[in-house]
C-alpha cells in the first residue's frame, strides 16, 4: 500500500504537465507495477483537487473499450475518468487545439440519464429504461504523458486520457438506432479517416454503460441522473491540429461536428 504522499506527489506531477503545456515521463515507475487501485487514487486525488476549485463533475468517460487496445495494454476490462462541464462543447464548436495536450480525436454514442443507476449489478435493461436520450459524439482525448508512451497505469492516473468532449444537438431516443449495428464514419476536411460500428464498444454502448454502471457503485461514486456517459470509441482515434475541421456521422444518431484553431 503506498502511502498518501507519494501518491500526492504523482497526482501533482500529472496536474503541473497539463498547467504548464509540458508532457511528463510516464508516472506507472513511480506506482507499483500493474496497480490499477493505486492509479486509480492517483486519478481521485485530481478529481478531488478540481472539484475543490470549484469544476462541476457532469459524468464519466469509458476507456479502453476497444479489444485491440485492450491487448496493446495487457488489460482485460475497460478504464473510466471523469467529465467536468468545462471539457464540455457543443455541435459546431471552433475549439482551441492546444488546450488539450497531445490531441486525438474519437467518435462515440453518449449517453445522458434520467435516472440513477444505484444497483450493485445492473441488467441492460435497467440501464435502457434509465437512459434519458442518446447523442452523437466527438471525444477529444489527451495525455499528460510524454508522447503518448502508456500503460495502464499511466492512463487511469490520467484521468484516462481525458481532454474534451462535443456533444450533438439532436437527441434520440434509444429505440431510434442499433447501438451494436450503427455504422460510424469520421471526417477530416469531408476525407473519412476513421470508421467504426457500435459493437466495436464492448460489443455494444449499452454493455459499456453497464460496466459503468456497475464499477462506480463499488467505487461508491454512482451514476446519477443527469448525468453523461461517453461511452468509448466506435473507431479508431486520429490526431488533431490547429485548422482541422471534423464530422462524425453516426447511423440513427445523427452527426456531430468541431473545428479546431
Amino acid at each position: 500500500m503506498m502511502n498518501a504522499a507519494h501518491l500526492n506527489e504523482v497526482a501533482v506531477r500529472l496536474r503541473q504537465a497539463q498547467e504548464r503545456c509540458q508532457p511528463c515521463e510516464p508516472v506507472a515507475s513511480r506506482l507499483p507495477i500493474g496497480d490499477l487501485a493505486a492509479a486509480y487514487a492517483v486519478q481521485d486525488l485530481n478529481t478531488a483537487y478540481w472539484q475543490s476549485r470549484g469544476r462541476r463533475l457532469v459524468g464519466r468517460k469509458i476507456g479502453l473499450t476497444s479489444a485491440v487496445v485492450q491487448v496493446q495494454l495487457g488489460v482485460d476490462q475497460p478504464d473510466y475518468g471523469m467529465l467536468f462541464a468545462d471539457m464540455a462543447f457543443v455541435d459546431g464548436d471552433d475549439l482551441q487545439a492546444a488546450a488539450v495536450l497531445q490531441p486525438r480525436l474519437e467518435a462515440e454514442v453518449a449517453l445522458v440519464l434520467e435516472d440513477d443507476l444505484r444497483h450493485e449489478r445492473h441488467t441492460p435493461a435497467d440501464i435502457v429504461s434509465s437512459v434519458a436520450y442518446a447523442l452523437p459524439a466527438l471525444e477529444v482525448v489527451g495525455c499528460r504523458i510524454a508522447n503518448w508512451n502508456i500503460s495502464i497505469v499511466d492512463t487511469i492516473a490520467d484521468n484516462a486520457s481525458s481532454g474534451q468532449f462535443v456533444l450533438g444537438s439532436v437527441p434520440r431516443r434509444l429505440d431510434d438506432f442499433d447501438h451494436s449495428l450503427c455504422g460510424m464514419t469520421l471526417m477530416k476536411e469531408g476525407q473519412p479517416v476513421s470508421t467504426g460500428v457500435g459493437r466495436a464498444c464492448l460489443g455494444n454502448p449499452i454493455n459499456a454503460a453497464r460496466w459503468l454502471a456497475d464499477t462506480m457503485v463499488r467505487v461508491g461514486r454512482p451514476l446519477v441522473a443527469g448525468d453523461i456517459i461517453m461511452t468509448g470509441a466506435l473507431g479508431p482515434m486520429v490526431p488533431v491540429a490547429p485548422g482541422d475541421a471534423f464530422e462524425a456521422r453516426i447511423h440513427g444518431l445523427g452527426a456531430v461536428r468541431a473545428a479546431f484553431h
